[in-house]
């Protein structure tokens, strides 16, 4: 495999590792999913303008990629909101575990959308992870609520992630990021002022719920996002949705340690979270032996 390739791919495990532990401050700051987003995109934005501002770098784009991005922030708004909204219902490691279908959803979509043929083993994989679900399902039945919404979320998370595949080609991943960012906080605010949810209290909070928010829409949000959109220049929309499969194995550790005994889970959904790593990792060998 190439160098750049094997850099990329080094890249994108420590990008997963940061979106595992998006989730565990998901849990741990305690305003809403709405308003989180809200904050998260809003500051994560600021963040990227003030950098290409330092740096010197030029935002402006032509309308059809402008209105493009506008559409795939919205995308972006609605996948957060139903992520953190999944966790507020069930857990950390029921809404991660969720992210295992995003392969199948990638399998089946991708080639629709690049015009290429459907590789066999990867909805052979797909199908392996949905077993996988299926067994976390079985014994977390009551957490339906929650995996419906992270289901939803990933297939959002799909939709945008393709789209970003096509513009990475062409238009800076930094510049592509601020755009979409604002464009999702335009939207959730509007939704939020329909909704009479800017109030007084809606701006109180907490010193410690600042201290995360700043983490999580720098490091977390402005880092992460960006850099993943950059390694999609390296690597097909696929090799980068069945990765973030891993993002379950990374949270859910996390969580366990962070929060406690509350993300503890039952023999069999580790059984299943273990199918997964273990396609995540057949899917790499795969590769490697074609290239």
């Amino acid at each position: 495999m190439p160098n750049v390739n094997i850099k990329s791919y080094l890249n994108l495990h420590l990008i997963v590792f940061i979106w595992g532990f998006t989730a565990v401050l998901g849990e741990l700051i305690s305003i809403r999913e709405t308003a989180l987003v809200w904050y998260r995109m809003g500051l994560a934005g600021l963040f990227i303008l003030l950098y290409l501002i330092a740096t010197k770098k030029s935002f402006l784009l032509p309308i059809k990629a402008f209105i493009s991005l506008v559409f795939v922030g919205l995308l972006i708004a609605i996948h957060w909101i139903f992520f953190f909204k999944a966790i507020n219902i069930s857990n950390v490691s029921i809404t991660l575990a969720m992210f295992s279908m995003g392969a199948f959803f990638a399998a089946i979509l991708e080639p629709l959308f690049y015009k290429r043929k459907m590789l066999w083993y990867e909805v052979v994989f797909g199908l392996i992870i949905i077993a996988g679900l299926f067994l976390i399902m079985q014994v977390e039945i009551k957490y339906l609520n929650g995996i419906l919404c992270a289901l939803f979320s990933v297939f959002v998370g799909i939709l945008f992630t393709l789209f970003n595949g096509k513009l990475i080609q062409k238009h800076d991943a930094t510049v592509i990021t601020l755009y979409e960012f604002f464009a999702g906080f335009i939207f959730v605010s509007f939704y939020l002022l329909y909704e009479g949810k800017f109030t007084t209290q809606f701006f109180v909070l907490s010193t410690n719920d600042w201290l995360l928010l700043l983490l999580l829409s720098s490091v977390c949000t402005a880092y992460a996002f960006t850099a993943s959109v950059n390694v999609m220049k390296k690597l097909s929309p696929y090799t980068v949705m069945l990765t973030t499969n891993l993002e379950p194995v990374y949270g859910i550790f996390l969580a366990y340690f962070i929060i406690g005994a509350s993300e503890k889970m039952s023999v069999t959904f580790y059984i299943g979270a273990a199918i997964i790593l273990a396609t995540v990792l057949l899917n790499g060998v795969i590769k490697q032996y074609q290239k």
